[in-house]
């Protein structure tokens, strides 16, 4: 092909892909209260486990004794759901409270005299009426259902910033609708300039890459929101900062780190193409897995979004398995090449070391 006919089929490739981009999310704008539901639910978990183990180091630490080794109290948070939260209430307040409510039954109660020191009563006070003192409060415990504690919602802080969420979740959903033929129309024009022994690999590459994808992004969203959100949330705890989790940057953090976990899934695909395109073989990975360690670090750091040890690591040690994989894959699968030309490739690289 030409220059001119390979831009020919970039631009036709990209056209395709941005239209079925486009076509997931016109249906995404459908879904798309669901798809902010969905993609919330972790921070919410997260946030609902934070704020249950703070509930229960208050109750160890401020209730009555008799109160803390009842299970039972304890029960009420892991089970029930529900919060403490230690408020003061005035008993003068509340007796005359009942007493408009039940005065046969009120009328003849008395507080006991308040406990004010007689210096710090101010000199304008009237005699007749008794000097309060926070020591004449009453610290008592408030339980309320952890679903109507406010900090475990997500906030919006500007006006449009629900219609920004709806277009984002939409886009989310349309990519992984799309994905597939995004996929396909990409690996089209990678598929123009190669040559016909090679392009074979694309039929055989496409459903791989669209599995291991998948694969990367739902580890992300599965095993590795949780570690990374109790990360920060004990920095930030560490810190005496209140969390109010917002939701515009909470959807950027999960459009981030699931696509960099998708990518990097990609690693033994790009080596068992590299290898059938003699650029490299299975004895050149083996021997250099020191250097390749340390660059899946380094891209461990970049496509890790959130910059913690959690994710880095959650995605390096799969990223380091992946490789192996790759080599035996490129190994084990069976090529054309002769043992003639993977001897001399393999030698090219060790007169370069």
């Amino acid at each position: 092909m030409t220059f001119g006919e390979h831009l020919e089929e970039l631009r036709s490739s990209l056209f395709k892909a941005v239209l079925s981009l486009a076509i997931g999310f016109g249906i995404g704008l459908y879904f798309a209260p669901t798809v902010v539901q969905w993609i919330q639910s972790p921070l919410e978990g997260a946030l609902n486990d934070f704020y249950s183990a703070e509930a229960i180091e208050y109750i160890n630490a401020r209730l009555p004794q008799e109160m803390r080794d009842n299970p039972s109290v304890h029960e009420l948070v892991i089970k029930d759901g529900l919060l403490p939260q230690e408020m003061f209430i005035m008993p003068g307040e509340i007796l005359a409270r009942l007493r408009d409510r039940y005065p046969q039954s009120f009328t003849d109660v008395k507080l006991p005299t308040t406990t004010a020191d007689a210096e710090h009563v101010p000199a304008d006070q009237p005699a007749d009426k008794p000097v309060i003192t926070k020591n004449d409060l009453i610290s008592v415990s408030v339980w309320r259902p952890l679903s109507d504690d406010e900090r475990t919602k997500l906030k919006a802080f500007n006006v449009q910033e629900g219609f920004m969420i709806w277009i984002k979740a939409a886009l989310l959903f349309g990519a992984i609708v799309s994905s597939p033929f995004v996929f396909y129309f990409l690996w089209s024009f990678v598929a123009a300039g190669l040559y016909p022994h090679e392009r074979k690999y694309i039929h055989t590459f496409l459903p791989v890459s669209l599995f291991l994808f998948v694969c990367g992004a739902a580890l992300a969203f599965t095993f590795v929101f949780p570690p990374v959100l109790r990360f920060f949330f004990a920095i930030n705890k560490s810190m005496g900062q209140v969390l109010e989790p917002r939701i515009s940057e909470w959807v950027g953090f999960v459009l981030l780190l699931p696509l960099g976990f998708g990518i990097s899934f990609q690693l033994p695909l790009v080596m068992l193409f590299l290898d059938r395109i003699h650029i490299f073989n299975a004895q050149i990975y083996l021997a250099k897995w020191r250097i390749a360690v340390l660059v899946m670090a380094v891209a461990a750091m970049i496509l890790s979004p959130g910059g913690d040890p959690n994710s880095m690591l959650m995605m390096l040690v799969p990223l380091i398995g992946l490789y192996f994989a790759g080599i035996g894959l490129c190994k084990w699968l069976p090529t054309n090449r002769s043992p003639e030309a993977t001897a001399e490739k393999t030698r090219q690289y060790a007169d370069v070391e």
